[in-house]
């Protein structure tokens, strides 16, 4: 809302109903036009229809257009360096470090542009779990994205409790204001940093929704594994026998779709953490990749594309039928469903389980097309294959990615959302493997037959049959073979599957450039590693793959 427009919008009236005795004054916002708190979904559809946010699309979803920013701006997030951080922190490609002053120029100049506009309150939790449960508070000036936040994170259900909640985190995030990279040392208008030592974190000249999501994932990255539990950038769900499972994986790889299995429930689709307790959600939400999404196979996903309280980001419509059009790309391929978790028919309502992982699963998008569709791991390639963390990305889910998928080494299957050096993560996931006794897996979710442009993409069918078996224990007594490169174990046979599927250079016309790419993959996986070489034990060392030749 432009910040003279005076008249009362359609929750005006409701905007204090839900207000916190812990006032915006606290963080410095004075001299706002119009507080609104807590607004619920129904408000805030008006509120951000009134204001010119969105549509409405067939269905009821709340379809928005984020603008410039259609994927996360990965080169302009920073964390401010202080004396108490600065020796927990992996600084680097993905940690840019920025001054506290600067960081305060940034902060004030944004509490001055909200003096006389009107400004959206989401007081809300991450972490399911009680024990670990942290009180946020999430601060926008536009109603949709406070929407965004209701449905990502977990919402207060007692009215009793929004009066006492005192957030011991807040982020604040407007789209419209913009950095001076001058002033505040930063590459561009566009800034996502985080203050661990003020609770603070400001999102300024991004409208991405997933900004939002991800900061506060790394803000837990941070702050849980300081407590022993393991943080996780993954998907989890568990059987009808309480045999829970991990879904390891970047954007792109299919731990949203693969663990909204109707056969098991879920748990969560992104963010969790694991502790001697079991597993926990961050999360209350879901925020699915919609670009082509399958009514076939991916049908729950699917039904929440047509429900009201959904916020579909740059999906394609019909501005007169407001049909959606889920295979158009146009604006990006990055295109984005949020929604509560309660929208998938078999979420668990908990959010958490205390039965431990009995399976944990590292999803590869491999676009070379060499790597077996499933292999089991032992635990130094366990450790091996986490560090490296290798994938794709794929187009959208950065901004300034093709259409062609990019090898990528993404530690912990999540570099740009890790704080702490990867083996703090890694000693973690270890312990936790050791004690639980969890089997590990490899599930390459990327191309069968040739590279991106010559193969295909193995259908999610096959995929989710695979892990399938994986998870019921139908893989435990089947013969397997042992990898030439890699070194682990490759299933001869599964139930559903073809045994030629699980064989990648079968399809693979020239056998001879088959094992070429192979070795050459095993040559990058090799020197990636010489990264993170020093200080590793000897054994996870020796569980990389060997050269061909």
């Amino acid at each position: 809302m432009t910040k003279y427009f005076e008249c009362e919008t359609p929750a005006l009236k409701q905007a204090n109903e839900f207000a916190g005795d812990y006032g915006l004054e606290n963080h410095g916002l004075l001299l706002l036009r119009k507080v609104y708190w807590n607004l619920p979904t129904p408000s805030l559809y008006d509120e951000a229809i009134f204001r010119g946010e969105g549509a409405i699309t067939e269905g009821g979803p709340l379809i928005v257009n984020t603008g410039k920013w259609t994927a996360r701006a990965a080169t302009d997030k920073y964390l401010v360096k202080e004396p108490e951080n600065e020796d927990k922190i992996w600084w680097g490609k993905y940690n840019q470090p920025l001054s506290a002053d600067n960081f305060d120029s940034l902060l004030s100049r944004m509490q001055s542009y909200f003096q006389g506009r009107d400004l959206f309150v989401q007081d809300c939790y991450v972490g399911a779990d009680p024990k670990y449960r942290m009180p946020i508070r999430v601060i926008t000036d536009t109603a949709w994205q406070s929407l965004f936040a209701r449905n990502m994170f977990i919402p207060i259900v007692n009215r009793d409790e929004y009066k006492p909640h005192v957030p011991q985190f807040t982020l604040i995030a407007s789209p419209s204001f913009k950095a001076v990279p001058k002033l505040e040392g930063a590459r561009s208008e566009t800034v996502i940093v985080i203050n661990f030592a003020r609770r603070l974190a400001l999102i300024a000249g991004s409208g991405y929704g997933g900004e939002i999501k991800k900061t506060v994932f790394t803000v837990m990255n941070y702050l849980m594994p300081l407590k022993n539990v393991m943080s996780m950038h993954c998907s989890a769900n568990v059987g009808d026998a309480g045999d829970a499972a991990l879904f390891f994986g970047l954007s792109g790889t299919g731990k949203t779709s693969l663990s909204a299995d109707p056969k098991r429930k879920l748990i969560g689709d992104d963010e969790h953490g694991w502790s001697d307790d079991g597993v926990f959600n961050f999360e209350g939400g879901c925020y699915a990749k919609v670009i082509r999404l399958s009514e076939q196979f991916e049908p729950q996903i699917y039904r929440c594309t047509s429900r009201f309280g959904t916020i579909l980001e740059n999906v394609v419509f019909d501005p007169t039928t407001r049909k959606i059009d889920l295979k158009d790309d146009k604006l990006t391929e990055n295109t984005r469903a949020s929604y509560p978790l309660e929208f998938i028919d078999n979420a668990l309502s908990e959010k958490m389980t205390r039965n431990q992982p009995k399976n944990v699963v590292f999803l590869t998008c491999d676009a070379t097309g060499v790597l077996p569709p499933i292999a089991r791991l032992d635990k130094n390639q366990a450790m091996y294959h986490f560090i490296s963390g290798y994938t794709s990305k794929i187009a959208g889910t950065e901004m300034g990615l093709g259409v062609e998928p990019q090898m990528t080494f993404s530690a912990c299957f999540g570099a740009p959302f890790m704080v702490h050096h990867p083996f703090y993560y890694a000693k973690l996931l270890s312990i936790m493997l050791e004690k639980h006794g969890a089997r590990c897996w490899l599930v390459n979710t990327g191309w069968v037959g040739g590279k991106f442009g010559v193969g295909k993409r193995i259908s999610i069918h096959l995929t989710r049959a695979m892990l399938n078996a994986a998870l019921e224990g139908k893989l435990d007594n089947v013969q397997y073979r042992q990898d030439k490169l890699f070194g682990f174990q490759v299933p001869l046979n599964c139930p559903g599957v073809e045994e030629n599927v699980l064989n990648p250079e079968s399809a693979w016309s020239d056998k001879k450039e088959y094992w070429e790419k192979y070795d050459a993959l095993a040559v990058r996986f090799i020197e990636n590693f010489k990264t993170y070489a020093d200080g590793c034990d000897k054994d996870v060392l020796a569980a990389g793959p060997k050269r061909l030749i």
